[in-house]
């Protein structure tokens, strides 16, 4: 069954949660996909995971888009959505249109994500959104705007709860088709998924989101440093680091290959 954005919000309905990773290149994505996995995100978490930048901000559109076009040709069933990358959609919707346009027509992935829900960007989503693009929003912590925020959890205080909730209600009304709740109070996130019609999908948001995402690299013990709302499921870093190392034990002693 290929998944379309209209499940998301059955599933909401129905309370089935949504599951959902990150994927960067074409083994991982097809990993993922095989193992049922309902939404993966080509995240611009893939700068660090991937090309080693030390945050979010250097990746372009074009290294974007050749991750996105690695990552739909292994998948099958899961929806693929695609983040925008920073400076390539606030300066403008026509700027935004331009951008997420790109990564549809280039990649074959069904939807973008970007961050934000001030006015000017509830605006953008509304455009892209008219323009035939589906939007997932993405409030509380956006680590598009680490200068300015930091890393640290958002959403403490009152005002900052009812910002954020106030967002989250705006980028629907604007079109958005689900909601990223990153780093939050799960209390919070609670309210803001009653609140909605789309789908919420948590990261470090609690158990009440009605989805939940990781990175990839996190769940497999491949990060450098994962963020404190991540869980390890396998320590692959380990694994490789021990099978290149008996490669190399094999070959220096001439047992490889034999």
């Amino acid at each position: 069954m290929v998944i379309k954005i209209r499940q998301l919000i059955e599933w909401k309905q129905q309370k089935r949660p949504i599951v959902v990773l990150t994927a960067w290149d074409y083994p991982i994505a097809q990993i993922l996909d095989q193992a049922g996995v309902d939404l993966i995100l080509v995240g611009d978490s893939l700068a660090r995971v991937a090309l080693g930048y030390k945050n979010e901000l250097p990746l372009t559109l074009d290294e974007m888009i050749h991750h996105a076009k690695a990552v739909c040709r292994g998948v099958k069933q899961a929806l693929v959505l695609v983040d925008l990358p920073f400076l390539t959609y606030q300066e403008s919707p026509q700027q935004a249109i331009h951008s997420a346009g790109r990564i549809l027509k280039e990649t074959g992935a069904q939807a973008v994500k970007l961050e934000g829900g001030y006015p000017a960007m509830v605006e953008t989503v509304s455009r892209l959104v008219q323009a035939g693009i589906p939007v997932m929003g993405h409030v509380g912590l956006t680590p598009q705007s680490v200068y300015q925020i930091g890393l640290k959890q958002q959403g403490k205080t009152k005002e900052e709860a009812e910002r954020i909730l106030g967002e989250a209600i705006a980028l629907e009304q604007a079109g958005a088709f689900a909601m990223l709740l990153e780093h939050i109070p799960a209390d919070l996130a609670a309210q803001i998924t009653q609140k909605l019609s789309i789908p919420t999908i948590g990261i470090g948001a609690g158990p009440d989101c009605d989805g939940q995402v990781l990175v990839t690299a996190d769940i497999l013990g491949m990060g450098e440093k994962s963020p404190p709302f991540a869980k390890a499921y396998a320590n692959l870093s380990a694994i490789i680091t021990q099978a290149a190392q008996d490669f190399a034990t094999e070959v220096r002693e001439k047992k490889f290959p034999r």
